[in-house]
């Protein structure tokens, strides 16, 4: 098997060579795979449930959970051992936590794929699964190809205007707090780009400068996007160990190795940060609890700070065993969205978030999701992401808002995390 030096250069020389039509890439920690050309699908939109296999589509309507009815539309396609990919919109989480008054019927929840081709890249070499020969060899040829070409120059993206009105909104949602209605909600703004993205590129020189916890690339259903996720959400794996990690609290990083401990030391004082990840961390500890076997959630790795490319969090570690009359879904249902992502209590944090944000998030602050054959499942959170569709470019951050935030310290904190993106943007 070859080697490959650089995954991330790989994975971009596939996407960018658009000859598997629809593709999500996906990087676990020591593991790439680039999953393209659907057999099939699964989409979900408030309004209708869509499944496509063999270039049938059936339509119909759905009731009750998204998260059942996604999990009943997959079982009902003929996998045949393969696994899916594909996203969550953050407007998926409305139907558990009472939000649908905010939905209109095309609003998109979930839109999952089963590829015909998987390319996996990881110590052993690379393994390519699906493909003709003829592919295959391209496949090779490209990979080879990527390894010896230079990183794409950037068109750096000035992240400070600011036509959202964020200031203003932190104010509001800090009077609501001190009101008592809710502890925290994360408020973002969207940062609209003036030119085309070349995706492809600025995931590769992105992931270059980023320390991801996961990493995506993906073109599905009219969407492009790439990212550089923080956190997980919600796994599970074969053995049913659910776990999620919780990031809240963030200081800049990689300012200089002074500056950088100095900020360190300060995320780890300022009772702020540290109230914010403490009642995240309840949370998170709460709801696998609602999941999981009794007596085996833990917590692990509290308040570790963790750097993820521009920015350096505080982090803890949650999991449990899922019960057995709990699926996967159930679990990815009851952790979504990242409480560090929406609010506390998570109700009123994402009432407030649909409110106060005012434009739909849609795959900001949702989720990548992988499924595999064996029902396992992990859904990683989207941030530090560009994201573009026919209408256009954009860049998105939010900051967590709780009663002691002053809002040029949280819009500051927004610039911090578009950081981690904005300088590697490459124009198309």
């Amino acid at each position: 098997m070859e080697y490959v030096t650089d995954p991330a250069a790989a994975m971009s020389r596939l996407a960018a060579a658009d000859r598997f039509g629809e593709y999500v890439m996906y990087e676990q920690p020591g593991s790439w795979v680039f999953a393209a050309d659907p057999l099939g699908s699964v989409e979900l939109d408030a309004g209708e449930l869509r499944t496509v296999w063999n270039g049938q589509t059936t339509t119909r309507a759905w009731t009750g959970s998204p998260a059942t009815a996604v999990d009943a539309a997959l079982a009902g396609l003929p996998l045949d051992g393969r696994n899916a990919y594909g996203w969550l919109g953050f407007e998926f989480c409305a139907y558990s936590l009472s939000a649908t008054r905010y939905l209109n019927p095309l609003t998109p929840l979930a839109h999952l794929m089963i590829p015909r081709i998987e390319v996996r890249i990881d110590a052993t070499g690379v393994r390519i699964s699906g493909a003709t020969p003829g592919e295959a060899c391209d496949i090779h040829d490209l990979i080879a190809d990527s390894q010896h070409t230079e990183l794409p120059v950037a068109h750096p993206v000035d992240v400070r205007t600011d036509p959202t009105g964020y200031p203003d909104r932190v104010a509001a949602a800090v009077a609501e707090i001190r009101a008592g209605d809710y502890q925290k909600v994360i408020l973002s703004r969207k940062v609209q780009l003036p030119f085309a993205v070349d995706v492809p590129a600025t995931y590769r020189l992105g992931r270059a400068n980023n320390t991801p916890a996961r990493s995506f690339l993906l073109r599905l259903g009219g969407l492009e996007a790439a990212g550089f996720s923080p956190e997980l959400v919600a796994s599970v794996d074969d053995d049913r160990v659910v776990t999620t990690e919780p990031l809240a609290g963030t200081r800049a990083f990689g300012l200089g190795a002074a500056a950088d401990e100095a900020a360190r030391a300060e995320l780890l004082a300022d009772p702020k940060e540290i109230v914010e990840h403490a009642i995240s961390v309840q949370t998170s500890f709460a709801e696998i609890t609602a999941v999981a076997v009794p007596g085996t959630p833990a917590v692990s790795d509290f308040m570790a700070v963790r750097e993820r490319g521009s920015v350096q969090h505080l982090a803890s570690t949650v999991r449990g065993t899922l019960a057995a009359d709990r699926t996967a879904w159930d679990a990815l249902e009851m952790l979504f969205p990242s409480v560090t992502a929406s609010g506390i209590p998570k109700r009123e944090g994402v009432d407030s978030v649909f409110r106060n944000d005012r434009d739909p998030r849609g795959l900001y602050s949702g989720a990548v999701v992988c499924v595999s054959a064996t029902g396992a499942l992990e859904a990683t959170l989207v941030l530090r992401a560009i994201y573009q569709t026919g209408e256009g470019a954009w860049l998105r951050a939010g900051a967590g808002i709780v009663g002691q935030s002053r809002p040029e310290r949280e819009f500051e904190e927004t610039c911090e995390k578009l950081g981690s993106v904005a300088p590697y943007v490459v124009k198309a």
